[in-house]
């Protein structure tokens, strides 16, 4: 992850103490807990319990990629220079990826359509400024957050795809109370966890993975990427201006 002072990331906004709360929503500290009250609420209906297969399917496959990303950046250098891109952001990834689980556990009750559609919309429109908060804050560039929140919305469409709310049966009025009663205590719980929830450490151990398997002792940063690409284009230019023309 690159450091704040980064000069290819944006400028400091002067709203930044308001970025460095929203920017809190996505970390995955708090939103796997929150995917996992989610998943057992739409467990208890077998009507949903195709979608939580798919949403554990994507997830798991998106968070080891983005995973990879990171590892792979920081012990081998192995990113995009003319993208900016050292890996995705694992926070745009949790974001769009677990909010709509979150809000289609609300959803159950809802009949009408485009009621429904709206709520999701508003889950993915959440996740994007949690997306964009990274610029702000100095912690991503476009491409990072932009790409990782591409993924966590496709986990999102996959599991979500043709579902349909509702339960079957004698219990569907049980669930569907349990469903709104999970729902109000993971709002609650979201919006508490930027005040209440310890620092992240995920950096850090990811870091640490980084170096323990490319034998580094230090990682791997975005100035350094650059300035090897700027030093390869000035390298093929001078090149290229030496040789003679036939």
């Amino acid at each position: 992850m690159p450091h704040r002072t980064d000069p290819m990331l944006l400028a400091p906004s002067p709203y930044l103490p308001f970025w460095h709360v929203l920017t809190r929503l996505g970390e995955a500290q708090a939103l796997l807990p929150l995917a996992a009250m989610a998943m057992a609420g739409l467990w208890a209906c077998k009507r949903q319990r195709l979608v939580v297969r798919r949403w554990v399917t994507g997830f798991v496959l998106v968070f080891g990629l983005t995973l990879l990303s990171k590892v792979a950046f920081m012990g081998w250098e192995l990113g995009i220079a003319s993208w900016d891109f050292t890996g995705f952001s694992g926070h745009a990834v949790c974001a769009s990826a677990i909010f709509p689980l979150l809000a289609w556990l609300g959803l159950q009750a809802v009949r009408s359509a485009r009621l429904r559609a709206l709520g999701l919309c508003v889950a993915l429109g959440l996740a994007a400024l949690i997306a964009y908060s990274r610029l702000p804050v100095g912690a991503h560039s476009v491409s990072e957050a932009l790409l990782g929140f591409d993924l966590g919305a496709a986990v999102a469409l996959f599991a979500l795809w043709e579902a349909r709310p509702g339960t079957d049966g004698e219990t569907s009025v049980r669930v569907l109370r349990r469903s709104a009663g999970l729902s109000v205590l993971m709002v609650a719980l979201l919006f508490a966890a930027p005040w209440i929830a310890p620092p992240p450490r995920t950096h850090q151990w990811v870091t640490t993975l980084s170096l323990a398997l490319s034998g580094r002792e230090h990682p791997y940063t975005r100035h350094e990427m650059h300035r090897r690409a700027a030093g390869l284009v000035a390298w093929a230019q001078t090149s290229a201006a030496a040789t003679p023309a036939h």
